[in-house]
């Protein structure tokens, strides 16, 4: 896999049906090693490790639905009162970070008005903080600490 912009952690693999597998920590299994879930199992690691983030605060692949049409957060962060706080979004390394990704994600907060929104390839990594009074966004040099947030 592709060496990411993220630092290293004790990763757990394993092959299962002639296939590869990782280990995620947040849903206690295995998952099929994609170049995305690379991506997510190092940017899990990064906030728990690095930056603080509590472990049961935070979800892989949650689904939303809006009428008939189910969606799916590829990282949330609840606050400690479990109202979703961040939604991180994850692409493979090759896949350029575009307005069309934004787009993507903007509409996982239509649903859940977070305060927080970040996307990462591994490589590059934007979070942006929402600011609903003024309709407007900013973005942020770095991933905020959790006591930050």
């Amino acid at each position: 896999m592709t060496q990411l912009n993220l630092p290293p952690y004790e990763i757990r693999v394993q092959e299962k049906g002639g296939r590869q597998q990782i280990f995620d920590f947040l849903r206690r299994r295995y998952v099929a090693l994609t170049p995305e879930e690379w991506v997510r199992q190092h940017f899990v690691h990064f906030l728990v490790e690095h930056k603080g983030y509590p472990k049961g605060l935070l979800a892989n692949e949650v689904e939303l639905r809006t009428g008939e049409k189910k969606l799916r957060c590829d990282t949330l962060l609840y606050n400690k009162a479990l109202a979703p706080q961040m939604i991180i979004e994850y692409k493979a390394p090759g896949i350029e970070i575009t307005q069309r990704v934004f787009n993507q994600i903007t509409v996982y907060n239509m649903l859940l008005h977070v305060d927080y929104l970040i996307v990462s390839n591994g490589l590059q990594h934007y979070c942006c903080r929402m600011d609903y009074e003024h309709h407007r966004y900013q973005f942020l040099r770095d991933i905020p600490d959790y006591q930050e947030l």
